[in-house]
């Protein structure tokens, strides 16, 4: 097995992770015909939390409910096809002992996790009435719910791009 080795101080020492065994094994397992079901489903949720913002946001420029339902319609979209993300992430995490090794997988898991929660506050919070729950806390909840994206996305960015986790092992 391939030792990571790292230089600091003059002196070389292993990686203790990349020692465990099933380090190496980052292919992803919930897949059809080779892509993986969760980086193909974690684009719509992100997506939809985006717009739910900008539909807020032209609520409260505009005032058309035109916009208050639209967002309320796109948060539970979000909401509903992010459990869908998420329970396909989860099993990657747990059935792929390369990814569950690592520590950053499981940050991933944790912020993703606070944004599902985010998303299903955000839209239970509007199914009582989505024209008052824009102002002022639905789009606070929604810009926090657009920080939070971005914070997970770029988690799961780097796993994938700088650990390849999740992706085929190509020659």
């Amino acid at each position: 097995m391939p030792t990571q080795k790292y230089e600091g101080n003059d002196e070389k020492f292993a990686d203790p992770v990349a020692e465990q065994p099933g380090y190496d094994n980052t292919q992803s397992r919930i897949a059809i015909l080779g892509h993986p079901i969760h980086a193909m489903s974690v684009a719509f949720p992100i997506a939809l939390t985006c717009c739910t913002l900008f539909a807020d946001s032209l609520y409260w420029w505009t005032g058309d409910p035109f916009w208050a339902r639209g967002a309320l319609w796109a948060i539970g979209a979000a909401f509903l096809l992010g459990i869908v993300a998420g329970i396909s992430g989860t099993a990657e995490l747990l059935l792929v002992s390369g990814i569950r090794v690592r520590a950053a997988a499981w940050t991933h898991f944790i912020i993703a996790v606070t944004l599902l929660s985010l998303l299903g506050t955000n839209w239970g919070f509007r199914l009582s009435g989505y024209e008052s729950a824009v102002l002022p806390y639905g789009i606070l909840l929604s810009m926090l719910s657009v920080l939070v994206v971005g914070f997970t996305g770029w988690h799961g960015g780097k796993l994938v791009f700088d650990y390849r986790l999740g992706t085929s092992k190509g020659n």
